[in-house]
């Protein structure tokens, strides 16, 4: 029920309104993005990275409705390879770059979606480093891997990321556990419907360990994504039930959520992944972060009482 009421949230304009002008918001949504220019994005790689931990960012945006938008967007990713490059952050995987389809035209204009992630394909193997095409809603699963499976055909390299709250999921992993095939595997933020999503959080769990199983028992490279922390445990073992050494497979978490679980797996030698956000359209991605770990309200709210 909470995390449906969150999800409302995410689409109500007034609510947005109200986040947007409380004095602490900003200080508040710092903890999970890492700003709203390409330098804030850097600033926040640098810090990760002399943590040892290994990141992969994303240009925050969704809702692009043309193709002004859609090319903003792309130019964004370009900007932010190059800042990287010239950083030396691409070199060993130890950053690389996630994108949503549906900021780039998915949903007006799919060829063009299509051309302008090939774009930034080109420009991340220019740069030495990867792209991962995120999940969105079921409704845009199909086409999300279509174009996967033709851009991969020139970039082998490019990620994919699986939902383990959608029915088809176990299916999806068995057809992309295949050498070279880089997979996110995360349990999923959306509002899915029940014929197409388990809607139990123990139903959910369940999923997640039997697509976790397929990944490592595949030929792929699995990217464990969960702060969860029976599932961290359980992928653990996995890795050590199917001989997976530490750069046979990775964890990955979102930025600002459990930071000392993620230095205490790579301390432990583990490789370990942070998702950053970036950019001015963090209202929905926030408020689908607290849908997914409602344990985050409390610290927003708490942040937003003591500042008043």
């Amino acid at each position: 029920m909470l995390r449906s009421v969150i999800l409302a949230a995410a689409r109500s304009p007034r609510v947005e309104r109200l986040v947007e002008t409380a004095p602490v918001s900003r200080d508040v949504v710092k903890r999970f993005v890492a700003g709203v220019t390409t330098d804030e994005a850097l600033l926040a790689t640098k810090q990760l990275a002399h943590s040892g931990l290994r990141i992969t960012l994303d240009n925050l945006g969704e809702d692009t409705l043309n193709e002004k938008q859609a090319t903003a967007t792309k130019d964004a990713y370009l900007e932010l390879l190059k800042a990287l490059d010239s950083a030396g952050l691409t070199a060993d995987g130890k950053a690389e770059v996630s994108l949503k389809l549906s900021a780039l035209g998915q949903a007006f204009d799919e060829a063009k979606a299509e051309a302008n992630a090939r774009e930034i394909c080109v420009a991340a193997d220019e740069a030495g480093t990867t792209v991962t095409l995120d999940a969105e809603d079921h409704t845009t699963t199909d086409s999300t891997l279509d174009i996967l499976l033709r851009l991969r055909r020139d970039h082998p390299s490019l990620g994919a990321v699986l939902q383990a709250y959608l029915r088809r999921t176990e299916a999806d992993c068995r057809e992309l556990a295949t050498a070279g095939s880089r997979v996110r595997l995360c349990k999923g933020a959306y509002k899915e419907p029940e014929h197409v999503a388990y809607q139990s959080a123990l139903e959910v769990d369940k999923s997640y360990v039997r697509c976790m199983n397929i990944l490592m028992a595949g030929d792929g490279y699995p990217m464990l994504a969960t702060h969860d922390p029976r599932l961290i445990a359980i992928g653990e073992d996995r890795a050590r039930w199917f001989d997976r050494e530490p750069d046979r497979f990775e964890f990955q978490m979102l930025y600002g959520v459990r930071p000392e679980e993620q230095l205490r797996l790579s301390h432990e030698g583990y490789s370990v992944r942070v998702y950053v956000p970036y950019g001015s359209e963090w209202y929905g991605y926030l408020m689908r972060r607290l849908a997914e770990r409602p344990a985050n309200i409390g610290f927003f709210a708490r942040a937003l009482v003591s500042k008043k």
